[in-house]
């Protein structure tokens, strides 16, 4: 046999043995993957084996695709303080909607949980929202003077005139046409959130918004896309994601939000070269909240980078506009299909303010039947329906049933606003339940979260509502529209799958 022939022989047998070797390798790891699949499986079924489920197939879950709110509810009314959540493989969480479930939870110092919301990083980075531990603590008591009395009460003056501005738009619209308000109410609180907290110089409304459209139009695609991500298994790798056409369009909206952000940065910078308004923010006992972020940078560089100012803006600018505007878009929904409560706050509304159009920081207090029907919106509707903790330590809840250290806990806002056993007739709207003299556990309603990590904007939101629902009740009658009732979906916000239609009917 020739030379170039044995060669030949020898080169066949060894690739078709590294293909064999590669192939053991491959089934070795296929193997190990399983058993590991299996165990952790095993581990799970043993944790959860206090919790409530329904039958869940062992690759898909339990999960139906877009039915959050009806599986929520269909569990509340089975299981009524909490129930296993299988989303794909072992993606399982416990979901709870038990006021005392909710407060060892919201009591405790847990981690956001790490793996779901790092989703959001490319787009808002580390600020308040995913932060944890001491860097977290160190940011909240930084940000908290950004929402005393005394910054917030000239915010008013702020809230009434962009309100109106969108109320003057509507006016010019043909009132026979059903309206979409969500994206109008957006525009508007974002106006707000610009010039309250990011010194912002004009209107969004008015002037060629573009920018801020595309900013919104970007925040909408990015909370879908990522809810989305979320259900998808096969996407929790970032490699594959980033190749796919969601994780390209995720990209490109983050790029569209940030650079929004960049712009409201580096003009706020730029007044602040200007000696004069230097010394006039110097002066403020209390700072706005951009301010705040700008002069600690200068301070102490070291204590807040170029990364952390522009975490805390990119998120605050997203929660401090996107979750008020649903607040209002519901809120508005829930008067317009019940007349009879909406006349009441027209009434009392009236009765504040007579023929004038302005609400000063005195009249918010004087709103109980309206800050009723908010609440009752709220409950109905909480624009945060769900947040995530990751169990840093053992948890044993007040009825004896246990989790390990790791576990994933959802607090279902949504599910505890509808657990019958909180709230009689839980669809209806009754506003009737925020009586004064009304009593309710101590976590049955949280709109705004609760423990440590409650909103730091929720005093902020509520009053900018209230301006919103005084001063539209007293141009406009709201009518809903029988044709389109709006879907409730979980885009990590309440949103609505259709859109948000009224008719509105202006006063004579």
């Amino acid at each position: 046999m020739g030379f170039f022939e044995r060669s030949h022989i020898t080169k066949v047998f060894s690739i078709s043995g590294l293909i064999q070797v590669i192939s053991l390798l491959g089934l070795l790891l296929l193997l190990f993957k399983a058993a590991q699949y299996y165990l952790h499986r095993q581990w799970l079924l043993r944790c959860l084996r206090q919790f409530p489920f329904t039958p869940s197939h062992w690759l898909f879950g339990n999960y139906l695709k877009d039915q959050d709110i009806p599986q929520t509810l269909l569990w509340v009314k089975q299981f009524p303080t909490t129930c296993v959540k299988w989303y794909w493989g072992n993606n399982a969480r416990v979901m709870i909607y038990d006021p005392e479930y909710m407060k060892v939870i919201l009591g405790r110092s847990d981690p956001k949980d790490v793996h779901g919301y790092s989703l959001l990083v490319p787009w808002i980075g580390y600020g308040l929202l995913l932060l944890n531990g001491k860097k977290w603590f160190q940011h909240r008591r930084m940000l908290t003077p950004a929402f005393h009395y005394d910054i917030l009460k000239p915010y008013v003056r702020i809230v009434v005139d962009s309100v109106h501005v969108m109320l003057d738009k509507w006016e010019q619209l043909d009132q026979d046409c059903p309206l979409e308000i969500c994206q109008h109410i957006s525009l508007m609180t974002m106006e707000i959130i610009m010039k309250c907290a990011f010194s912002y110089q004009g209107s969004v409304q008015l002037a060629d918004c573009r920018n801020a459209r595309s900013y919104n139009k970007a925040v909408e695609n990015m909370t879908q896309l990522i809810s989305q991500r979320l259900r998808n298994g096969f996407h929790q790798s970032n490699i594959i994601y980033n190749l796919s056409s969601n994780g390209r369009s995720f990209h490109r909206a983050c790029r569209v939000a940030q650079e929004h952000t960049d712009r409201i940065i580096s003009m706020r910078k730029d007044q602040l070269k200007n000696e004069e308004e230097l010394e006039k923010v110097r002066k403020k006992r209390h700072l706005d909240f951009l301010d705040i972020l700008l002069f600690a940078q200068t301070e102490d560089r070291n204590s807040l980078s170029d990364e952390d100012l522009r975490a805390e803006v990119d998120t605050f600018m997203f929660e401090g506009h996107d979750t008020t505007a649903y607040g209002i878009a519901w809120t508005f929904y829930a008067l317009a299909t019940n007349p009879e409560h909406q006349q009441r706050c027209r009434e009392e509304v009236q009765s504040i303010l007579g023929d004038g159009t302005s609400v000063t920081w005195e009249h918010l207090d004087q709103m109980p039947y309206t800050t009723m029907c908010i609440k009752e919106a709220l409950r109905l509707y909480p624009p945060v329906p769900v947040v995530a903790r990751e169990l840093s330590t053992p948890v044993t809840f007040p009825d004896g049933r246990s989790l390990p250290k790791g576990f994933l806990v959802t607090l279902s806002f949504y599910g505890l606003h509808h657990n019958p056993r909180l709230w009689p007739n839980p669809e209806v709207f009754d506003p009737s339940r925020f009586a004064p003299d009304s009593s309710r556990h101590s976590h049955a309603f949280l709109p705004f979260s609760g423990g440590a990590r409650n909103c730091i904007g929720k005093q902020f939101a509520m009053n900018e509502m209230k301006v919103a629902v005084a001063l539209t009740l007293l141009r406009f009658e709201l009518l809903s529209d029988p044709t389109r009732i709006p879907v409730p979906v979980i885009r990590t916000l309440l949103k609505s799958k259709n859109g948000i239609y009224l008719y509105l009917k202006k006063l004579k």
